[in-house]
């Protein structure tokens, strides 16, 4: 054979090799894209239909990601790892639940969990000024079914006067104690600018708030709550028991007109005929309007009030005068 044959046949056989190697590259090419589309295009394992999935505050995407592997949602951590690197410039995930479907591959797994789409709605609940602990757990169950009405309830209790009345939006799936955590944190908004006024009432926040929820109780107008409060602070400055039937409420359930004479007598703390002073802690929670009364009190020379079925305020300067009230409008 001559050179020159040799030389082709060493052509030929460089030429079969490149067009082996290029074959072999394709089919590599194919098989990883397929390899890694199957991670990322195709739906978990075995995640039913509305379950929900949390992720905890302070959580990582690596410790996100393997338990979302083991619970079937992402057919593998390392894949949602490298998407959400690759792709989500390593953003990290939002802590919370989410609601899941069967339907959903690694990548929309991947956005939801870094932009913080939770799939879950959000339900309206209405607190309004005055509810207790145990009309706050009503209106939060009759919202959402499923809440821990009794734990909550419990959480409630020990903040009683200090979970601010207002409209509130949570998660269908929300906790009690974040429930407790965005009325306190929302009292505490409120309260902050009145500090100075606060300090300069001689009065500390838990004697204010107590007096608050008696008065947002006991009246309903702005002008009658100041009127009020400026009676009730009298009377503990003049060392005389506050006698406000309003605290029976929240101790027996009782009105005014259910009140009986034994009642009055009941050995309770918060007993304000048996006791002199503010009770020991809060009968309700009090409106931002009510606070400020008790802050800013209108003194007057009144000592006495009563209020008349359709609600309106009568007031007496002196006892004579407030039985006469008595007899006229309590008839």
């Amino acid at each position: 054979m001559s050179e020159f044959q040799n030389i082709l046949e060493e052509i030929k056989k460089r030429n079969l090799f490149r067009r082996r190697l290029r074959w072999i590259l394709t089919v590599a090419l194919f098989l990883s894209c397929a390899y890694v589309s199957f991670f990322i295009f195709v739906p978990g394992l075995s995640v039913p239909k509305e379950k929900m999935f949390e992720i905890p505050k302070g959580s990582t995407l690596s410790e996100t990601a393997f338990a979302l592997e083991n619970k079937g949602v992402v057919r593998s951590a390392f894949f949602l790892r490298a998407y959400i690197a690759i792709v989500k410039n390593d953003r990290p995930v939002i802590s919370g639940f989410y609601l899941l479907s069967e339907t959903e591959p690694l990548y929309e797994i991947a956005d939801r969990i870094v932009s913080g789409e939770y799939r879950v709605s959000k339900v309206k609940i209405l607190i309004p000024e005055g509810f207790d602990a145990e009309d706050a757990q009503k209106a939060v169950v009759s919202s959402v079914p499923s809440f821990e009405g009794v734990k909550f309830l419990s959480l409630a209790k020990q903040n009683e006067g200090y979970l601010f009345p207002d409209t509130y939006f949570f998660f269908s799936i929300v906790k009690p104690e974040e429930v407790i955590l965005a009325m306190r944190k929302n009292f505490d908004e409120k309260i902050q600018p009145l500090q100075n006024k606060i300090s300069a009432s001689g009065h500390p926040l838990s004697e204010i708030i107590t007096m608050a929820s008696i008065i947002e109780r006991e009246t309903v107008t702005p002008a009658d709550r100041r009127i009020v409060s400026g009676i009730l602070w009298k009377r503990i400055k003049l060392g005389m028991p506050l006698q406000v039937d309003a605290v029976f409420d929240y101790v027996n359930g009782k009105t005014t007109h259910d009140l009986t004479a034994e009642d009055l007598k009941a050995d309770s703390p918060y007993n304000t005929y048996t006791n002199k002073g503010l009770p020991p802690g809060p009968i309700c929670n009090p409106g931002l309007d009510t606070i400020l009364a008790a802050i800013e009190p209108t003194k007057t020379s009144y000592l006495y009030y009563l209020s008349d079925k359709t609600g309106k305020m009568h007031y007496a300067k002196t006892f004579d005068e407030h039985v006469r009230n008595k007899q006229k409008y309590l008839k």
